[in-house]
């Protein structure tokens, strides 16, 4: 009798969209049913009986931890995904958990700053982390090793005769049994019209942090790196930079480098400098091509004015914000060992 189990999937929600999702299509292509906290919202009081009833009627307990403690219950005084995980254990639920090891947990800071890793509760985390890891689980370095866990972890758990879960209608033959294939359908399109919604959100929000991040309807990665590639040669001769020998930068050290110059403009004046000149004939014509410098006429002469615009601030105003979360996770980082 080929049996569906129902595994109710806990984890923090914001920074663990991906690794919920990737969870959530294994159980499905598993041949079983996902619940987890899609179906309701986990800071409302009210729902707590709520997730204690979807706990309680599932088979299993999947906990997903990544850097992240979440937020605490008041009641408790633990968040939401350790009390649920605490509620799993007491009344004698099979659990099994994919923890993010250091490496991947490190990678996420470099792409999501510091909001990848728990600030507010760190001591709480780390006591959460270790009760975890004293008992049934995996460390997941990709969305790939979730995807192992899953299949490894229910296939186990198909063989455990104690476990019931949800039978196909065609294996029972009282009424009893058919009103629960009732429930269990009823039950399992909630979730995939829940899990459907669910992807089209996430799409359309990595779309529109796409977009915010555009440079001229251009990925700011993009630029920034095309930009990276350009070398220009500022002469040692160049007196204001007081170099002792040529040097060879590429165009976006030294937009970064002039930034003051270029948002108030640079003529191309007769008496303009030579570091000016580098920049006005060198360099901003490769700014232009992306739209980060534009050329504005003075009135009345023929002198040019070569001046950033609002998306070269826009340009700038990332660079500036990937320094920060940089160095705020350093810090964090830095602040970590020390109180290890």
């Amino acid at each position: 009798m080929k049996k569906k189990l129902q595994v109710f999937i806990s984890s923090t929600y914001e920074d663990l969209k991906e690794e919920r999702q990737v969870a959530v299509e294994s159980v499905l292509n598993a041949g079983h049913i996902p619940a987890g906290m899609e179906l309701f919202k986990s800071d409302d009081k009210s729902q707590k009986e709520i997730i204690k009833r979807w706990i309680d009627e599932s088979d299993v307990y999947m906990l997903i931890l990544g850097g992240r403690y979440g937020s605490i219950d008041e009641e408790t005084g633990l968040s939401y995904t350790h009390w649920e995980y605490n509620y799993a254990g007491e009344i004698g639920k099979p659990r099994f958990a994919v923890v993010i090891s250091e490496e991947y947990l490190e990678e996420n800071v470099k792409h999501l700053g510091i909001s990848a890793m728990e600030r507010k509760n760190p001591t709480l985390y780390e006591g959460f982390k270790s009760d975890v890891l004293s008992k049934i689980c995996k460390f997941y370095s990709d969305l790939k090793d979730i995807k192992i866990t899953v299949l490894e972890s229910l296939k186990e758990y198909e063989s455990n005769t104690e476990l019931f879960g949800w039978v196909s209608g065609r294996d029972v033959r009282s009424i009893e049994k058919l009103e629960q294939i009732d429930v269990l359908e009823s039950k399992y399109a909630a979730l995939l019209e829940k899990y459907n919604k669910l992807v089209q959100d996430n799409g359309k929000l990595q779309e529109q942090k796409r977009k915010e991040r555009d440079i001229d309807g251009l990925p700011f990665e993009d630029v920034r790196s095309i930009l990276k590639g350009i070398e220009i040669v500022i002469p040692k001769e160049v007196g204001e930079t007081m170099l002792s020998e040529d040097l060879n930068a590429n165009v976006h050290g030294i937009f970064i480098s002039v930034r003051e110059r270029l948002a108030v403009g640079i003529q191309n004046n007769a008496g303009m400098s030579k570091l000016n000149k580098i920049i006005f004939f060198k360099v901003a014509p490769y700014l232009m091509q992306y739209g980060l410098v534009e050329t504005l006429k003075q009135s009345g002469t023929q002198v040019l004015r070569m001046q950033t615009t609002k998306a070269g601030m826009k340009y700038l105003k990332f660079v500036d914000l990937e320094k920060r979360e940089k160095e705020m996770a350093q810090v964090e980082i830095a602040s970590s060992s020390e109180a290890e």
